[in-house]
């Protein structure tokens, strides 16, 4: 499947046009996993300065690894530990500027030295979480986070409706 994005004038229209190339990628025949497995890709392929991308997902009471692109990567995180785990347990997204200055950090790639991971949630349900790692200390900002927040919210809808 081809996705093209295009020309865009600012990270809101990048984002929105993230939004609508998932609607499109998404089948709802499919299951979840082949419906993230391709937005990991296409959050990987378009972000610029991202060396992980990927979902971990809710299962008996931790976070198991999910569809993702980069690096091979920890398989179970306990709710409340790392990055990921944290921003499940309070089902918000966290974001770290600086790695090492986290003194919950899971090392999971070695070049990571930035983190924005934010909770799938349904009805005030936890099914997830979409973490990302770049190479760069403070690559994520307000406009990532509310940006990856659209796309988890439209990926909520749509494969766990």
């Amino acid at each position: 499947m081809i996705v093209q994005i295009g020309e865009f004038k600012d990270k809101n229209e990048f984002y929105e046009r993230l939004a609508e190339a998932c609607e499109k990628m998404i089948d709802s025949r499919d299951s979840a996993i082949p419906s993230l497995a391709n937005v990991s890709a296409l959050l990987k392929t378009h972000m610029d300065d991202v060396s992980w991308v990927g979902f971990y997902l809710l299962q008996g009471g931790y976070l198991a690894l999910g569809p993702f692109q980069g690096t091979p990567a920890v398989t179970r995180i306990g709710l409340g530990k790392g990055v990921c785990g944290t921003a499940a347990e309070r089902m918000k997204t966290v974001r770290v500027d600086e790695v090492e200055t986290c003194g919950n950090y899971i090392a999971c790639d070695a070049v990571s030295s930035s983190e924005i991971v934010v909770p799938l949630i349904r009805q005030e349900r936890l099914l997830g979480v979409l973490d990302i790692d770049s190479p760069s200390a403070r690559r994520f900002g307000e406009d990532d986070e509310r940006g990856l927040e659209k796309i988890a919210a439209t990926l909520v809808k749509l494969i766990y409706p």
